[in-house]
């Protein structure tokens, strides 16, 4: 057994599509329309699993790289989340560039990495996504070692 990809469904594909490419750094490696179905899926990779992604040919799934799946409907529908989804987690070269990246950018650091190892944000659609520090923590720094937690991470 191997991992192929986690879907999540988002209400506004160019708003998600701004906050996992351009802020938070995933890259599209392909997109599926289906007319009859009235869906779009974009799929998304970290860089450094981009090469195995798009070696991939499969239309619903990887096979290469582990990917995020954007399933967007496009007729309107609310969707509920609960706490039994959890996160979805990226691995980074350095967690305090990353989250300042990100919070210039207007993302809220729901959970700031006060331990120079761990940080939540939220999607758009308000998925929770966890940020860790590549190897070692870093050692404790400002304004994070001070900064409260905000809202639901």
């Amino acid at each position: 057994m191997r991992y192929l990809h986690t879907m999540v469904r988002v209400t506004d594909l160019d708003q998600s599509l701004d906050f996992y490419c351009n802020k938070l750094g995933l890259v599209e490696v392909r997109r599926t329309e289906s007319e009859k179905g009235r869906f779009t899926l974009v799929f998304l990779a970290a860089p450094e699993d981009r090469k195995g992604a798009e070696t991939a040919g499969a239309a619903f799934g990887s096979r290469g790289a582990p990917l995020l799946e954007l399933t967007y409907n496009w007729d309107p529908e609310t969707y509920t989340g609960g706490r039994s989804f959890g996160h979805l987690a990226y691995e980074v070269d350095d967690i305090y560039a990353t989250c300042d990246k990100l919070q210039k950018a207007g993302v809220v650091i729901n959970r700031p990495p006060r331990d120079g190892v761990m940080a939540f944000v939220r999607s758009p659609d308000n998925i929770s996504i966890e940020l860790l520090q590549k190897g070692e923590a870093k050692p404790s720094a400002e304004p994070w070692a001070s900064m409260p937690n905000t809202g639901a991470w």
